[in-house]
């Protein structure tokens, strides 16, 4: 058993399988309609978000872990002698990240590291199974955060939304600029910047022009790309998902170039048959 637990939230999205292999703790976020709060696909899944979406016309809202969900995470591992490295969803998103500081103050010094990931979805994924090889070669947890927040500018993520009513509801875009994006079919191939979703391009008429164009930026970057791990994410597009990892494998030459199904907190922000694209740029020589 290494001597570090890795731990990440929900919205890494990582596949059940990685998690249980490599016993990565994960800390659930919450998803809230009017007076119910559920966990992160443990008490309610995307499917169930579309349906109560579709039947109700509302968004959930979503809310960070508390400090006291930390704790409770937390705790059993450094009462058996594990320290902890937390890789969270970026801080210009949520206060997953202040909340698990909140939290590591009630620990001795030094115990828990908890590092701002800059990204959500996959781009988390990256950085975790980064983090799950550092531990399991025996690096200390200092040692392991630092290096994963050297790391963290390097992840490029890039996705494509289906429609821009999802992020119109949840208040990510204005009124006009879902009326005009609608009107024109606009496709915008958004990323994250510095912890910021930005529109990256916009692409006018199909979804799959804007998807296209998604793969070719990735494509374009494979001679930077670190090409032990590239992930596929996607919220009810498997079949879009896994045909972008066989170009993508097949293209790059990659280890491994595996699909997830993204959760609930993505879903209810990006809504249903978003696509997304995330790897790791070679660090630039020191």
């Amino acid at each position: 058993m290494p001597n570090v637990k890795i731990f990440a939230d929900s919205t890494s999205d990582l596949p059940a399988n990685w998690l249980k292999r490599h016993e990565i703790g994960l800390v659930p976020l919450y998803v809230v309609f009017g007076n119910e709060t559920f966990r992160d696909g443990i008490d309610i899944t995307p499917t169930d978000i579309y349906r109560r979406v579709e039947a109700e016309g509302n968004l959930p809202k979503t809310t960070a872990p508390s400090p006291k969900d930390f704790m409770d995470a937390f705790g059993p591992y450094i009462e058996r002698g594990q320290d902890i490295v937390y890789i969270s969803l970026s801080t210009k998103l949520s206060s997953t990240y202040q909340n698990a500081q909140i939290a590591a103050t009630e620990f001795p010094e030094g115990r828990i590291h908890v590092v701002d990931s800059l990204t959500l979805c996959s781009g988390i994924g990256l950085l975790v199974m980064k983090a799950v090889r550092m531990a399991e070669q025996g690096l200390a947890s200092a040692d392991i955060a630092a290096r994963i927040a050297a790391i963290r500018p390097q992840v490029e993520t890039q996705f494509v939304i289906d429609t821009l009513e999802y992020l119109y509801k949840g208040g990510r875009c204005s009124g006009m600029q879902n009326f005009i994006g609608s009107l024109l079919q606009i496709r915008p191939v958004l990323k994250l910047v510095d912890g910021n979703i930005i529109p990256a391009y916009k692409v006018r008429g199909r979804k799959e022009k804007a998807v296209q164009q998604m793969l070719d930026n990735a494509l374009a970057d494979k001679d930077n790309m670190d090409r032990d791990l590239i992930l596929v994410a996607h919220t009810l597009a498997e079949e879009e998902a896994l045909r972008l990892a066989a170009i993508l494998r097949e293209q790059t030459g990659a280890s491994e170039v595996a699909v997830s199904e993204a959760g609930c907190v993505i879903s209810s922000h990006c809504g249903p048959h978003t696509v997304a694209i995330m790897y790791t740029r070679k660090q630039p020589a020191s």
